[in-house]
């Protein structure tokens, strides 16, 4: 089955689980940008990520290339933003709507706090998806590199390749 990894990450978490997740299944990757970078430092990171993604904003982004007749599956990756996946995969969800119709999908989430449950089922929502094939949660798989982040990755890769 052909896989598609379509992520944002904007201090290298996501990035970092999207690549050991990739190099396990053989997935291609997508990383999405934003046209308009994120402030990505203190008070003005949470303010305005938090407030893009409970507004439900949708960014420009810069140009990526997604083919959907390639995949059978879509896994989404995205840091966990006010109890929401972040704008840049609502924006691509919307802009690839019909692609995505008929698609089975996972989502992993990394965060240094809570919510990512909240923001899994906005995620499922936004998809118009009853659920997903995996769901990860990971605590700063980059930043505190640990066992169980490992474990918890292989292990969602060993629910997608059944």
């Amino acid at each position: 089955m052909k896989t598609a990894i379509v992520y944002y990450s904007m201090s290298g978490n996501c990035e970092f689980a999207a690549g050991k997740i990739a190099a396990e299944l053989g997935a291609d990757v997508i990383r999405l940008e934003p046209e308009k970078s994120y402030p990505d430092s203190g008070f003005r990171k949470f303010f305005w990520g938090g407030k893009s993604a409970v507004m439900g904003e949708m960014p420009k982004l810069k140009p990526y290339s997604f083919d959907g007749k390639k995949y059978e599956r879509v896994i989404f990756g995205f840091p966990v933003w006010a109890s929401n996946p972040t704008p840049p995969i609502r924006t691509f969800i919307h802009e690839n709507r019909d692609e995505l119709r008929g698609k089975r999908f996972a989502a992993f989430a990394c965060c240094s706090g809570g919510g990512a449950d909240k923001a899994l089922d906005k995620l499922k929502k936004l998809l118009e998806a009853d659920s997903f094939e995996a769901e990860l949660v990971l605590i700063d798989p980059k930043d505190k590199p640990n066992s169980e982040n490992e474990a918890f990755i292989k292990g969602f890769c060993r629910k997608l390749e059944n």
